[in-house]
């Protein structure tokens, strides 16, 4: 699996932009530069190169504590009142968190001795975000240039969704005239798209770490194309892939792997292609280069690796002891289990119901809605009228309402009336038909023409193998 080294443990200067490498080859930088120059001509927009990843054995670099220069705080967030110019340059230090670190280690190594913030930290319910410590996530602290403290944030969730954007997470906590303060802040994360090409030698994984294509990534390539390719059976040595993909990042740091926006996979001598589209600009589905659908309309299944514990039809209510008719399927999976919308559709509904519990019900073209009952808890962005994508989060499995433990109660319903979807022939995904061909051909043309562009780099340069391009 790829991994991330970064200036890790030790409080350091912020530093905004991807962190060249120190050593690279003069032929792979050759190599690289070419993909480079091809990309940008065609408006791919990389900036930089993105190299393999160094190994995590490497050894940690050693303690430092000297901050080396000072970083300009965002007008947005730098505080002015009593400042003078020169105090709103701040010293900014950072330091990432360890397994086994407490509050009282952050702190020391952030050069904070404040047995006041340390108490505050531990006691105000505001700043609760804090009580749990995630290896790897940043925490900050910014001091004026007479030493006194000015805030400490942290980036308790680098990426997550809401409201269709992309944000990080954070709390911050500043100093007054009583005391400390905390409020949780939310920040854009910046979107880039990024390309890479590999060829495959051992496996797939191994060929997109060598590439230092995210696992999130690679995962979508197979999902992707897993109506066409058996990834598991089918991939031979030689074979060669070429994909286009989002990378989010916040303060210059990578957070997360976005979607695929196109790919090419040559397996045993035939191509397949794929590209992301979408008709009003929130919702979309995968389709090959020539307009044909790669989803279908309905996911057999809202949660993976799960077993299924009560059919559609008549059974034994658990609770109730009563014979009664099932108007849906039971999926048994442990608490929290992902729940994934099985179609592009609407929130109709969200929120408790009877003995459904915790309920989200999906309306979609024909007439047709989905029902996903008894769960934990929704995720960020799911109210009533929002628009939902095949396959997006929508919720976590639980056992609330009538329940008797973790599962997901999943409904498929025709003008209200429940049909069992076991059973049912699924229907086939909507074609893409009149003017939206125009758009979609349009829409496409920019992603075609980088994966021709791929290829033939791949083709004059065949002993890359493995290169990527940000």
């Amino acid at each position: 699996m790829s991994q991330q080294y970064d200036q890790a443990h030790s409080p350091t200067l912020v530093q905004h932009g991807p962190i060249a490498s120190a050593r690279r080859s003069t032929r792979t930088g050759i190599l690289r530069g070419a993909l480079i120059a091809s990309s940008l001509a065609l408006g791919i927009g990389a900036a930089a190169l993105g190299m393999v990843q160094p190994s995590a054995n490497l050894q940690e670099p050693p303690e430092q504590r000297l901050l080396q220069d000072i970083v300009p705080l965002p007008a947005s967030t730098a505080p002015t009142e009593g400042l003078t110019e020169a105090d709103n340059q701040p010293f900014i230090a950072e330091t990432r968190i360890r397994s086994g670190d407490t509050l009282a280690t952050i702190l020391k190594r952030l050069d904070i001795n404040d047995n006041e913030l340390l108490t505050f930290l531990t006691h105000d319910v505001k700043a609760r975000a804090v009580y749990k410590l995630t290896p790897g996530r940043t925490v900050q602290a910014a001091t004026s240039q007479s030493g006194d403290l000015l805030w400490v944030r942290y980036v308790h969730t680098p990426n997550i969704e809401t409201n269709g954007k992309t944000v990080a997470r954070l709390l911050e906590i500043r100093p007054g005239t009583t005391g400390f303060t905390a409020r949780e802040a939310e920040e854009a994360n910046e979107a880039q798209v990024q390309v890479a090409v590999g060829t495959i030698q051992r496996s797939l994984f191994a060929a997109t770490d060598d590439a230092g294509i995210p696992d999130a990534v690679t995962s979508q390539m197979a999902e992707i194309l897993g109506s066409k390719i058996d990834f598991l059976r089918d991939l031979r040595r030689g074979d060669q892939f070429r994909v286009v993909y989002e990378m989010r990042s916040f303060e210059g740091r990578n957070a997360s792997a976005g979607k695929v926006l196109a790919l090419e996979f040559t397996n045993q001598g035939k191509t397949h292609n794929a590209v992301w589209y979408s008709q009003d600009g929130k919702t979309g589905s995968y389709y090959t280069l020539e307009g044909e659908s790669l989803q279908g309309a309905f996911l057999r299944n809202a949660i993976k690796f799960s077993r299924i514990s009560s059919t559609f039809g008549m059974r034994k209510n658990p609770i109730h002891n009563e014979w009664q008719g099932h108007a849906g399927v039971d999926y048994a999976a442990p608490m929290g289990t992902p729940i994934h919308a099985t179609a592009d559709g609407l929130v109709d509904v969200v929120g408790w119901q009877n003995g459904y519990g915790n309920v989200i019900i999906l309306k979609h073209h024909g007439k047709i809605s989905t029902l996903y009952g008894h769960q934990s808890r929704f995720a960020d962005g799911i109210t009533k009228g929002a628009k939902v994508s095949q396959g997006q989060l929508i919720g976590y499995v639980g056992s609330t309402g009538w329940s008797t433990g973790a599962h997901l109660h999943y409904e498929f319903r025709v003008a209200d009336k429940p049909i069992d979807p076991l059973s049912l022939a699924l229907p086939e995904p909507q074609p893409i038909e009149g003017a939206q061909r125009e758009f979609f051909a349009q829409a496409v043309a920019s992603y075609r023409q980088q994966l021709q562009v791929l290829a033939k780099f791949q083709d004059a340069v065949p002993e890359t193998s493995n290169i990527a391009s940000r």
